[in-house]
C-alpha cells in the first residue's frame, strides 16, 4: 500500500495473486455491472414518494418557468439553499418528467453509479489495489441509501460526481501541465461547489493524495496551484455557513455549544461514522441526539482515541503513508459536519448517514486495498478471491435493498424510524403531519402530542398540533398552542395563518383577518394564508379586496383548486352565480375527486336555476361520498319537483 517515491504518474498493475479485482476489466463492462447492481439494490425505493423536504428541492411552481431558472441563479433565497447548479438540474428534470418520482430516483441512481465508476478510474490511476472492489462497495454500501433513495439528496450524488470529475481532471493535469487541463479541473470543482459546498474540501484532499504519492509537497507544482481552489472553497463554505444560520435557522439554544463541547462532539461523530461504515446495522433516518457533557469522563475518550490514532498513524507513515492519508481524507471531508460549523439538521441529531456519503470514499478505498493485499498474502486458490468478494457485495446489496424499502413513502420512513428510535420527536412530528394530510387527524394529533412532550415549546410542533386540533373542531385547545408558537417565533408565517384559522372558528373574525394578513406579510408566497385571507375578507363583505388576493394566487399558483373554489364562492356571495360557476368549474377540473367542489357547484347551480346540472353534481358527489346526507336531501327535493 506504500507508493513508490516518484512523481511520474502511477498506474495500477494487475496482481496475479490479488484475486478479488485483478485483471484489466473493460470500463464499459464495469460501469454496466455497477449500474445494474445498483438499480437492483435500490429497486424498492425507485417508485418511492416525495419525502420530508423534497418539496424544497424539486422545482416549485413559482420557479418552473425560464424566469424561474434565472431566479435560481440570481436570487438568494429563491430556493431552500443557494445551490444553483443543483436546482438547475432539478429544473431540467422537472421539465422532462414533472412530478413523477421515478425519474428523480433513477437519476439519483445514475449519478451514484457514475461516481462509483469514477472512483474506480481514479484509484486505478493512482495504483490503489482493489480499485474495482472499492467502486462496487461504494455503489452497494447501505450507508449510502439515505443519499441515493432520498430525492432531496441529489445534492450529494451530483456534487460527488462533480467532485470526482474534478479530482480526475486534476490528476490528468499533474501528468500533463497544459493550462487547458487546469481550467477543466477548476470548472469541475466550481460545478461541485455550486451543487453542495461540502466539496470545498477537495483541494485539501488533493494535497493529502499528493503527499501520499510523493511523501512531500511541492509549493510550485501543487500547493500554489491549489491556493485559488482553497480560497474559493473557503468563501463558498463561509457563504453556506451564513445561509444556514441566517436563512435556514441554524442558530439559537440548539446550537449553543462551546469550543470544548464541539471538540467532544467531533470526536464522537468521527467514531460513529467509522462504526457505521464498518458495521452498517440499525441505520436510521433520525438518530438519537446526543447530550454533550464535558463533565462526563467517558465522552473525552472519543477525541482522545482519535488523537492517539492519528499520532500512531503518523509514526507508522514512515513505513506506509496510506492509512494516515485515508484517515485524513475521512476526517477532513467530514469536518464541515462534525460540529465546528452549525448546520440545521443538528436540531434533530448531530449525525446522519448522508453526512458521510462523500467522506466514505477514502476509507472504503483503504479498506478494500488492505483486504485485497491481505487476501493475496493468504495464497488461497484463485477462485476464492472473487467468491469472497461476491459474498461481501451480495451482503451489502441485500442490506441496501432492505434499507431502501423504508423510503417507499413517509409512513414507512417514519414508522421504521420510530421503531428504532422511539424518542425521535421530529419523526413523531413528520408522521403526525403526514397522517393529517391524508385525513387521519385523530391519529395525527396523538403523534403531535407525543412530539410536544419530547420537544416542549418547539414552534413547528405547536403549529402542527394546533392545525390538527382546528381540523377536529377543537379550536379552543388549539388557540393557546398557536399563540405560544407566534410568541416564540414572531416571524413564523404558517403559525400566524393557523392562528387565524382558530380565531375565525371562534368567531373572532377581525383578529383572524389580522393574523392572515400578518402571515402574508411575512411570507407573500404562502398560498394557503392568502386564500384564507381572501375568504375571510369575503365573509366581511370586503369583496374587492378578497378577489384581489384570489387573483394574486392565480398568478402565483394557477393550479390552486382551493383558491378557485373560494373565488367562486365569493362571487356567489355577491349574487353573481354565472361568474362564480366559471371558477367552480375550474376547481372541479383541478380536483375532480374532491366532494366539496361538487357540493359547492351544485349549490350555486341551484341558485342559478339550473336544476338538471345541479342534480348531476349532487349525484357525482354521492358517488364520491355516499354519506353526504345534505346532498342526498337536496337531490331528493329536486327529484320531487320534476
Amino acid at each position: 500500500m506504500k507508493p513508490p517515491h516518484r512523481t511520474a504518474p502511477l498506474r495500477a498493475e494487475p496482481d496475479s495473486k490479488a484475486a478479488p479485482t485483478s485483471g484489466p476489466w473493460p470500463a464499459g463492462a464495469i460501469f454496466a455491472l455497477i449500474l445494474v447492481g445498483t438499480l437492483a439494490a435500490y429497486f424498492p425505493a425507485l417508485g418511492g414518494d416525495f419525502l420530508w423536504d423534497d418539496a424544497g428541492h424539486v422545482t416549485s411552481p413559482a420557479l418552473q418557468s425560464w424566469s424561474g431558472l434565472w431566479r435560481i441563479w440570481s436570487e438568494v433565497g429563491a430556493t431552500q439553499q443557494y445551490y444553483p447548479l443543483l436546482h438547475t438540474a432539478f429544473w431540467i428534470e422537472h421539465q422532462i418528467w414533472g412530478d413523477s418520482t421515478v425519474g428523480y430516483h433513477l437519476i439519483n441512481v445514475l449519478w451514484h453509479s457514475l461516481s462509483a465508476f469514477l472512483l474506480i478510474v481514479i484509484l486505478r490511476r493512482v495504483a490503489v489495489p482493489g480499485a474495482v472492489l472499492a467502486g462496487f462497495v461504494f455503489a452497494l454500501h447501505p450507508v449510502c441509501v439515505e443519499s441515493v433513495a432520498w430525492i432531496a439528496e441529489q445534492k450529494n450524488t451530483l456534487s460527488t460526481l462533480f467532485y470526482l470529475a474534478a479530482a480526475l481532471a486534476w490528476l490528468r493535469f499533474e501528468d500533463d501541465r497544459r493550462p487547458a487541463r487546469y481550467l477543466v479541473a477548476s470548472l469541475w470543482f466550481v460545478a461541485a461547489l455550486l451543487t453542495k459546498t461540502v466539496t470545498a474540501t477537495l483541494p485539501a484532499a488533493l494535497l493529502v493524495v499528493a503527499w501520499w504519492r510523493c511523501e512531500r509537497l511541492s509549493w510550485r507544482e501543487q500547493v500554489r496551484l491549489l491556493l485559488p481552489w482553497l480560497a474559493v472553497g473557503v468563501a463558498a463554505g463561509l457563504g453556506t455557513a451564513w445561509f444556514e444560520s441566517v436563512q435556514i435557522g441554524a442558530a439559537g439554544d440548539a446550537f449553543a455549544l462551546g469550543p470544548v463541547e464541539r471538540g467532544l462532539l467531533a470526536g464522537r461523530a468521527v467514531w460513529f461514522y467509522l462504526g457505521k461504515l464498518l458495521w452498517p446495522a440499525e441505520l436510521i433516518f433520525f438518530y438519537p441526539r446526543w447530550t454533550i457533557d464535558v463533565s462526563a469522563w467517558w465522552q473525552w475518550l472519543f477525541p482522545l482515541a482519535a488523537l492517539v490514532l492519528v499520532a500512531g498513524l503518523a509514526v507508522w507513515s514512515r513505513r506506509d503513508r496510506a492509512p494516515l492519508a485515508a484517515v485524513l481524507l475521512f476526517g477532513g471531508t467530514l469536518f464541515p459536519v462534525l460540529g465546528f460549523v452549525n448546520v440545521y439538521p443538528f436540531v434533530f441529531s448531530y449525525v446522519a448517514d448522508h453526512f458521510q456519503y462523500l467522506a466514505s470514499l477514502g476509507m472504503i478505498a483503504l479498506l478494500t486495498a488492505a483486504a485485497t493485499r491481505g487476501f493475496a498474502l493468504l495464497r488461497w486458490p484463485r477462485w476464492s478471491g472473487p467468491t469472497v468478494a461476491a459474498v461481501v457485495l451480495t451482503t451489502l446489496g441485500g442490506l441496501t435493498w432492505r434499507q431502501s424499502e423504508m423510503y417507499r413513502d413517509v409512513f414507512a420512513l417514519y414508522e421504521t424510524t420510530l421503531a428504532r428510535n422511539p424518542a425521535s420527536w421530529v419523526a413523531h412530528l413528520n408522521l403526525g403531519t403526514a397522517l393529517d394530510e391524508v385525513g387521519e387527524t385523530e391519529q395525527s394529533v396523538h403523534h403531535l402530542q407525543r412530539a410536544l412532550e419530547l420537544k416542549p415549546g418547539f414552534p413547528e410542533i405547536l403549529n402542527s398540533l394546533g392545525n390538527g386540533l382546528n381540523r377536529l373542531g377543537r379550536s379552543p385547545e388549539a388557540l393557546p398552542l398557536l399563540e405560544q408558537a407566534v410568541r416564540i417565533e414572531p416571524r413564523f408565517a404558517s403559525a400566524h395563518n393557523t392562528l387565524g384559522v382558530a380565531l375565525m372558528a371562534l368567531g373572532r373574525m377581525d383578529e383572524g383577518i389580522e393574523k392572515f394578513g400578518r402571515a402574508v406579510q411575512l411570507d407573500p408566497s404562502l398560498i394557503i394564508a392568502r386564500v384564507n385571507l381572501g375568504w375571510a375578507l369575503a365573509n366581511r363583505d370586503r369583496f374587492a379586496e378578497a378577489i384581489e388576493h384570489f387573483g394574486q394566487v392565480r398568478r402565483m399558483q394557477p393550479d390552486s383548486a382551493d383558491a378557485e373554489l373560494k373565488w367562486g364562492l365569493t362571487l356567489a356571495l355577491q349574487r353573481r352565480p354565472e361568474a362564480a360557476l366559471l371558477h367552480l368549474q375550474r376547481a372541479i377540473e383541478l380536483e375532480p375527486e374532491n366532494p366539496g367542489m361538487r357540493e359547492a357547484m351544485g349549490r350555486v347551480l341551484l341558485e342559478a336555476g339550473r336544476r338538471t346540472e345541479a342534480m348531476e353534481q349532487f349525484e357525482a358527489l354521492l358517488r364520491l361520498d355516499p354519506n353526504q346526507t345534505g346532498a342526498r336531501e337536496a337531490l331528493d327535493r329536486l327529484r320531487s319537483l320534476r
